[in-house]
């Protein structure tokens, strides 16, 4: 805003104060700012979950061969002087050649039975070619579909040949016989696993291979051939599920270094930690760990499978750090195939990784397939290496004086490595490569606690973490910790079990099969835990009784119900709603929960919920007993009894505040709607009929005349003419006013309802049922319907109409429907009118059936003849017939929506007739349930019976999921807000200034006085004519309401920002607007004439308008007419103030009492009465002293404090004016005047505390708005004489406004509206000629 320069850098005035305010914007509370409100109420999407092993596999069967023919060396192979000889540890020439052939063998079996001991193992000690033949098929035949594994030794043979082949012996040991691999392949089968220790064995890797694809390619062959030789046998194995490791590559010989032993690659697979030590002191590094020798490794005390000893703490240490190279360098499916499939497959594939490393030392090349990325350079083995030099260095004390073994800071160190990670990264980098310790970790008493915690926050940080923490294989572990006693594992427990189950809900079966689902049952009974823990063990249980029956039953003997009725009071709210949520959970469609809940009464002790402070709350208890009146069990009397009790008392919340509520109050609704269907149904047809015969008396019924020109013999869409309040933007839209005059005029022209045709019927989509005007048959109950029946109902009149008892459940819960089915918010007028139409459906299709299907040419609109309006013909419309009679004229003569018709005023996104204004209830949302859109007849066969569970299938609201939302999403992280480095900060930060400058500067211009205010600083034509103008207290926006639009002006810039429609009903009027969080992130409220109020946001700028909430801030808001005669409105409709201070609304209006609500909340806190007689025109408190002013249309000012009771709140009345009060305003200083104003133009000054008003000027006559500047004492009048008058304190006037400038100068029309900006002297004028003027004291600078 351009003020005078020098103004802008002044020295700041009461700088205290201003100083105090702007500490105050970050005080004042927001409001619907909520996830509720700022995100869309459902679940995530499931993640697709691949951590389960879809086929866990077992080695079951181990081949050892062994063809070392000890003594003699094969031919091909020039050893070294000396030599490695040892193999299995054995030195073979230190004892007779057989003696030690069956030793080694025996050696082997039991390295083998360390990783296996299950498994069947059969030697053969240099065979023969028919010898590995039999094995080979024995072992096969017993293995079935699990793994084999092949080892294969051959040492004293020739290399393998390039032609694929491994060598054995003849039966006298005169010859190497070749073993082709092809045939091991076909007496092996699949899955094998093979292990081959002998020079170049790579080669056997590619021919098998070579061989594994020759096989695929015959079998292709036999597939297409069936005479092919392949064709009659069976199948042979594919060989894509075999593994293979070899020694070294295909041009490679095995190491000869006699330090080594000579089967090398064997002691890497099957003795890891002797031959790690054992290369570790060969190293030039083991000199810095003196005394340790190759004798002394052999006395390391303890056993591998001891994690508390030496040995077994080094064999643990190396499990740990080998998994978590090959789990941070493997693809992730790779990882799950050879590392957690199959236990054997897995040991020797960690060991593979120590093979690589130890062999490429020695120039020799292990080969693995499926090939793996190279690990023998990962900084892991740093790790590993000073674990065993720290083992090692104390080894001599220990083996020689005994002293105590100290255990190896290893995981200790790596925990604190993970927990860097999870303090200093950022969000988006690689995972953690320490997770597969972690999960080791747990295994140990002594650093499980730690671990746990670790987990919980990696865990936290989001569902991908979940999913990586899973696939590491973290799930066997948590369960089974299940089983610990500990209670200070259980937070830790919880959590991680509640993350875990947000991301993954199908490990319900998991705990329930482990009786894990007792642990969580313990941890909610336990009073002693602190309640974010027991709100999480509802949690879990709550995921495990949702529609899993095993479920509901376990958790139902474990006593579930009565525990969770006990924590219904809890004073933590995210608890009461997950106890709520878990309750609905168990009883749904599970009739024996329901009936211990009876048992319980635990509906009633739901009850209390309904009015819980916090929605969510509220929600999750009519969620609960929605599901606990859906059960579709016999009816028993006393079940029904139950049933009508939870409908009526879930009835209450009609009028709740918040939409989130009221949908599910829907659903709950419709669940009751399911289980009575037939009483619904006559209560239907009982309303149908009587919608047909009542006229309401409401402005909705009259047919404007003179706003339509109905044209009658063309298909085509008439031509609308707007005129006077129906602004041409609007009224292209209201094709429903088109019926009813159309109506109007062909009443009975051609016959009564004999005239009821095919013909007629489909032809009677034209022009406007055809675009989808609610009178039609898009729904069976078109909203104008529903909305009759919902204020017929309303009439007294009607009790000795109805024949089914008036009062009885169903009638009344048939109301609440209707009345939801009104609500504005469009969510929850969806939901209602989906049910209200599924039972229309019913109900007309079963009382008449036939009369109206059997005519062959119907098209499907036909059953929706029930809504025909007594006499007139046209049963489904109401529109003229067309001239032609086929039912091909649905077809041919669909008019198109008019597009080119719409006036150029139009915003580009109110849409056009057929398409769906955003939140409206003009136009139906939702296709006809039964049409496949306007141009197709039915097909003969669909049979309308299609739709018996419409209601039940489709409705829910996803707030149990979106709920369960919480438990995935990060808890411990600093929300955004609260992160001063964040850009949601930044940009509170920038506003707040932003609003101290405008405080600032507009306080210095109003401390100088204002002479005169008539400069006009802006002037545009407004769509509609401007009803309430409302400036934004801080940026240059200023909002202008119509009857049912608003629109979004820049003043400052004099361009358009938005326009858009507010959804009100169409004989209802915008008649108050008030900015909500007006200091931070904007949102508009709009109060309409029929006590509705909806909430905006993302208006004025790039985004479309949305809405964030609406509700009906006033029921039953009663017609006044006003004292003065000539005004342009008739009702005070409905008038609301605002105080950000407490988030409190006051709504009053054409009703007799004040009614407050708590934004907080999203609930009503008081009623007020008025104790008056007559409507409330203005409103204004303050939240300081409590008060609140009230202006009458009686011409009374009434004073109330809210502290007080209903009885003796009113503190003072004053009668001093005698007619309709225009404005009662109360300043918000301590010692604050009332300001009232009555249209007789005199204006009287109200001490709160004196009887009697102390000061009184006189304005014009015939006022019909007033605005009071709240900082610089001014006031400003409007009169139907078309002119404004501004005054100052002392009643003189400073400006009379006449004529716009310009050109023309034209006079300004009748004022139909004016406000003052809060800070700035400005003053907006809206007039009945559509124009919006802005005045100002100060001419701009240019």
């Amino acid at each position: 805003m351009k003020m005078d320069s020098d103004l802008l850098h002044s020295p700041a005035v009461g700088l205290t104060e201003e100083e105090e305010a702007d500490m105050n914007d970050w005080k004042l509370p927001l409001t619907f700012m909520k996830k509720r409100h700022l995100e869309k109420i459902e679940g995530s999407k499931a993640l697709a979950q691949s951590w389960r092993m879809k086929d866990r596999m077992k080695t079951v069967s181990v081949a050892l061969v062994l063809c070392l023919n000890v003594g003699v060396d094969p031919p091909d192979v020039v050893k070294t002087s000396p030599c490695a000889r040892l193999e299995c540890w054995i030195d073979p020439l230190s004892m007779s050649p057989q003696k030690a052939l069956e030793t080694i063998g025996a050696n082997l079996q039991k390295q083998y039975e360390n990783w296996q001991p299950r498994a069947r193992y059969k030697q053969s000690l240099d065979p023969t070619v028919d010898e590995v033949k039999k094995l080979c098929t024995s072992l096969r035949r017993n293995a079935k579909e699990e793994r084999v594994l092949f080892h294969y030794n051959g040492h004293g043979v020739p290399r393998p040949t390039v032609n694929g082949e491994i060598w054995v012996f003849n039966k006298n040991y005169t010859q190497y016989i070749p073993l082709s691999i092809y045939d091991l392949q076909t007496w092996m089968g699949s899955p094998s696993i093979f292990v081959y220790d002998c020079s170049n064995a790579g080669i056997i890797v590619k021919s098998f291979k070579q061989f594994a694809l020759q096989r695929e390619q015959e079998l292709e062959v036999a597939a297409i051939n069936p005479s092919h030789p392949l064709a009659q046998m069976p199948l042979p194995p594919s060989m894509k599920n075999c593994i293979q490791l070899a020694a070294c590559e295909a041009n490679e010989l095995l190491p000869m270094n006699p330090d080594l032993p000579a089967d090398l690659f064997t002691s890497c697979l099957t003795t890891p930690i002797k031959i790690a030590l054992r290369w570790f002191c060969m190293q030039k590094s083991a000199k810095l760990v003196p005394g340790v020798t190759l004798d002394l490794i052999e006395k390391i005390p303890g056993r591998l499978n001891d994690r508390r000893t030496p040995l077994g703490e080094l064999n643990w240490i190396f499990t740990a750090i080998t998994d978590t190279i090959a789990w941070n360098v493997l693809p992730r499916d790779l990882f799950q195939k050879l590392f957690r499939q199959d236990l054997l497959v897995a040991s020797l594939f960690r060991n593979f990784l120590l093979a690589e490393r130890i062999m490429r030392s020695y120039n020799c090349t292990p080969v693995s397939s499926p090939r793996l990325p190279p690990t023998y350079m990962h900084a892991m083995w740093q790790a590993w290496d000073l674990a065993v030099d720290i083992c090692l260095s104390q080894l001599p004390t220990i083996i020689e004086e005994g002293t105590a073994f100290r255990h190896s800071p290893f995981f200790a160190e790596q925990l604190t490595a993970f927990q860097v990670w999870l303090t200093m990264g950022v969000e988006n980098r690689n995972p953690p490569e320490q997770l597969p310790i972690v999960l080791q970790v747990l295994l140990s008493q002594v650093h499980r606690l730690r671990a746990l915690n670790l987990l919980g926050q990696f865990l936290d940080l989001g569902p991908w973490a979940v999913s990586l923490a899973l696939s590491v294989g973290i799930f066997p572990y948590v369960l089974k910790l299940l089983q610990s006693s500990a209670r200070e594992l259980r937070p830790q427990l919880v959590f991680i079990w509640a993350k875990i189950l947000a991301v993954d809900s199908s490990c319900q079966a998991d705990l329930v099969k482990d009786n894990g689902h007792k642990y969580f049952l313990s941890v909610l009974a336990d009073s002693y835990m602190p309640a974010e823990h027991r709100t999480m063990a509802v949690f879990i249980l709550a995921v495990i009784v949702n529609n899993y029956n095993t479920g509901q039953e376990a958790c139902l003997q474990g006593n579930l119900i009565a525990n969770c009725l006990e924590q219904l009071s809890d004073p933590h709210p995210l608890l009461r709603q997950w106890v709520a949520i878990c309750l609905g959970r168990i009883w749904q469609n599970f009739e024996p929960a329901r009936w211990c809940g009876v048992r319980d009464s635990a509906h009633e002790k739901l009850y209390t919920l309904l009015s819980d402070p916090i929605p969510e709350v509220r929600c999750a208890a009519v969620f609960a007993l929605g599901t606990f009146v859906g059960n579709s069990a016999e009816r028993t009397d006393h079940s029904t009894t139950i049933d009508h009790n939870v409908a009526m008392m879930l009835a209450q919340l009609i009028n709740d505040g918040s939409p989130v509520v009221r949908k599910e109050l829907v659903v709950a609704l419709s669940h009751l709607v399911v289980q009575y269907e037939s009483n619904f149904c006559t209560v239907a047809l009982q309303f149908i009929e009587e919608e047909k015969n009542y006229v309401v008396p409401s402005p909705a019924n009259a047919a404007e005349p003179g706003n339509m020109t109905p044209v009658r013999d063309s298909p085509a869409i008439p031509r609308l003419r707007s005129v006077n309040s129906y602004t041409n933007i609007r009224a292209v839209t209201t094709a429903r006013n088109l019926n009813k005059s159309l109506q109007n005029l062909n009443l009975n022209e051609e016959g009564g309802p004999a005239a009821f045709s095919p013909g007629n019927l489909s032809t009677s989509s034209s022009a406007s049922s055809t675009l989808g005007s609610p009178d039609n048959d898009e729904y069976i109950l078109s909203f104008e319907t529903i909305d009759k029946m919902r204020r017929v109902s309303s009439y007294s009149s009607l009790n000795s109409l109805i024949g089914v008892s008036f009062n009885s459940v169903y009638t009344q819960i048939w109301r609440v429907l209707l009345h939801l089915a009104a609500d504005p918010f469009p969510e929850v007028s969806d939901l209602a009118m989906k049910v209200l139409n599924s039972i229309a459906y019913k109900a007309t299709m079963n009382a008449r059936p036939q009369r109206i299907l059997d005519s062959g040419s119907l098209t499907q609109s036909a059953p929706a003849s029930p809504t025909s309006k007594g006499t007139h013909i046209h049963q489904a419309g109401g529109s003229p017939p067309m001239p032609s009679t086929s039912s091909s004229s649905l077809t041919n003569e669909v008019p198109k929506p008019p597009a080119r018709e719409q006036p150029a005023t139009r915003p580009p996104y109110t849409p056009t007739l057929g398409g769906q204004a955003p939140h409206s209830h003009q136009f139906p949302r939702t296709r006809k349930m039964f049409d496949k859109g306007p141009e197709q007849a039915a097909e003969d066969g669909e049979e309308p019976g299609g739709h018996r569970n419409y209601v039940s299938l489709a409705l829910q609201t996803g707030l149990c999921d979106w709920s369960a939302k919480y438990f995935a999403q990060p808890v411990m992280k600093i929300p955004e807000e609260h992160d001063l480095e964040s850009q949601v900060r930044m940009e509170r930060q920038w506003r707040f200034l932003r609003n101290a400058r405008v405080r600032r500067q507009s306080r210095v211009i109003t401390q100088r006085g204002i002479s005169r205010l008539d400069d006009q600083i802006f002037i545009n034509r407004n769509p509609g004519v401007p009803s309430v103008v409302k400036f934004h207290p801080f940026n240059t926006c200023i909002a202008v309401a119509d009857k049912d639009s608003i629109c979004f002006w820049d003043w400052e810039k004099s361009e358009r920002l938005d326009y858009f429609y507010n959804g009100n009903p169409r004989y209802t009027r915008i008649t108050a607007m008030e900015y909500l969080n007006g200091h931070d992130c904007s949102l508009l409220l709009t109060a309409t004439d029929d006590g509705a109020l909806r909430v905006w946001k993302n208006f004025a700028d790039q985004k479309n308008p949305e809405m964030v909430t609406a509700w009906q801030g006033l029921s039953d808001m009663l017609p006044t007419t006003r004292g003065q005669p000539s005004s342009s409105t008739h009702r005070a409709g409905m008038v609301v103030d605002w105080e950000q201070e407490t988030g409190l609304l006051m709504t009053s209006g054409d009703v007799r009492v004040i009614r407050i609500w708590d934004t907080d909340r999203e609930m009503k806190v008081q009623d007020i009465p008025t104790g008056a007689d007559s409507c409330v025109t203005s409103l204004s408190c303050d939240s300081q002293r409590s008060l609140i002013v009230a202006g009458l249309g009686d011409g009374s000012v009434r004073v109330f404090d809210r502290r007080m009771g209903p009885s003796e709140c009113r503190v003072m009345t004053y009668r001093e004016h005698g007619a309709w009060v225009v404005k009662a305003h109360l300043q918000k200083e301590t010692d604050g005047n009332i300001i009232s104003v009555s249209v007789n133009g005199d204006v009287r000054f109200f001490e709160p505390r004196t009887p009697d008003s102390i000061n009184v000027l006189q304005t014009v006559k015939g006022l019909t708005a007033l605005d009071i500047h709240p900082q610089a004492n001014l006031f400003a009048c409007g009169s139907m004489n078309q002119f404004i008058a501004v005054y100052n304190a002392n009643g003189d006037v400073i400006s009379n406004i006449k004529y716009y400038d310009g050109f023309m100068g034209q006079r300004i029309g009748a004022i139909s509206c004016l406000a003052f900006h809060p800070h700035w002297p400005h003053l907006a004028v809206g007039s009945n000629d559509y124009y919006m003027s802005i005045y100002s004291a100060e001419k701009r600078l240019r």
